[in-house]
């Protein structure tokens, strides 16, 4: 990309050996999500049929709990496709194809071809277009399980991104068992944290009230050669899920405004992705400022 120095360039690295070396025991167990979630994210992917959206920004794992969710119900006895771009780490058992514009193999294409194959479950990359979009929907109505990602803010702005592909309302909440937002959150060096409170202001404008203040445990990490002088070592995820229920699907149908939506999800058991960071700084795992960073403050 070019800029006002000159170009500007981003390399992504896939660590496939990292992940390759323990890929058949990879579970969500291991990627830091609360035992909520992990019960949530499990009950979603063993579902007969319909489909499970997951949601978040370039970089914030989807992809790799989709692969740790397809680990978990590949048992030998369901034929798994995915089609993929790119198709970053290998999972035994099952077909992967990778996505090849150049030669025509797009999303769509291939999602058409893997209808034939008859699959038990499907995982699609990423939903970019309303084309992707309608096919995938369909195979999720028509008896196969429908793992995918789409970039989206939270579970909530999906529901708009859906509306804006043109997709039926009626037939999306119908496909749809749930949808999973994420975030990565760093981690506080175990060997140079240590306890901080930060200023009352800094709490306050957190959405902390100072009453509750004293259930955290404030931390920050001071930087050491451990962590390379960053304060911070490692990542979590953190999730918040929506799982449809009736009243959900009505209101959604309906094009009921988000906060209402919210309310029944809420109702529903539903746990923000806001929660789910300051749930971490109340442990101690990770600091305010990083829970600022990752989440909006509500």
């Amino acid at each position: 990309m070019p800029s006002i120095f000159g170009e500007d360039a981003v390399l992504r690295i896939l660590d496939r050996q990292a992940l390759s070396d323990h890929i058949e025991g990879l579970t969500l167990n291991q990627l830091g999500f609360n035992h909520a979630a992990i019960a949530s994210i499990r009950r979603l992917s063993s579902e007969p049929y319909g489909m499970l959206l997951v949601t978040g920004p370039t970089g914030s794992g989807k992809t790799t709990s989709l692969y740790a969710a397809i680990s978990e119900v590949n048992k030998g006895s369901d034929k798994i496709i995915t089609i993929e771009d790119p198709i970053e780490y290998q999972l035994p058992g099952v077909l992967q194809i990778p996505v090849n514009e150049k030669k025509g193999l797009t999303f769509a294409r291939g999602l058409r071809s893997i209808l034939r194959h008859d699959p038990d479950k499907i995982m699609v990359g990423e939903i970019r277009d309303s084309e992707t979009a309608q096919i995938a929907i369909q195979a999720a109505l028509t008896g196969h399980l429908v793992f995918t990602t789409v970039h989206a803010n939270n579970v909530f702005d999906v529901i708009g991104r859906f509306s804006h592909m043109g997709v039926d309302p009626y037939s999306f909440v119908s496909a749809l068992n749930g949808i999973a937002a994420q975030r990565l959150v760093r981690l506080l060096c175990l060997h140079c944290a240590i306890d901080e409170r930060p200023d009352d202001t800094v709490i306050t404008e957190s959405g902390i009230p100072l009453d509750e203040a004293d259930q955290y445990r404030f931390r920050s990490g001071k930087g050491c050669g451990q962590c390379r002088g960053s304060g911070y070592k490692g990542r979590n995820a953190i999730a918040e899920i929506l799982i449809l229920n009736d009243e959900i699907r009505e209101l959604i149908v309906a094009q009921e405004p988000i906060r209402r939506i919210k309310e029944a999800a809420k109702n529903n058991g539903t746990r923000f992705l806001r929660e789910a960071a300051l749930d971490m700084v109340k442990q101690g795992l990770t600091s305010l400022e990083e829970a600022n960073r990752v989440t909006i403050v509500a």
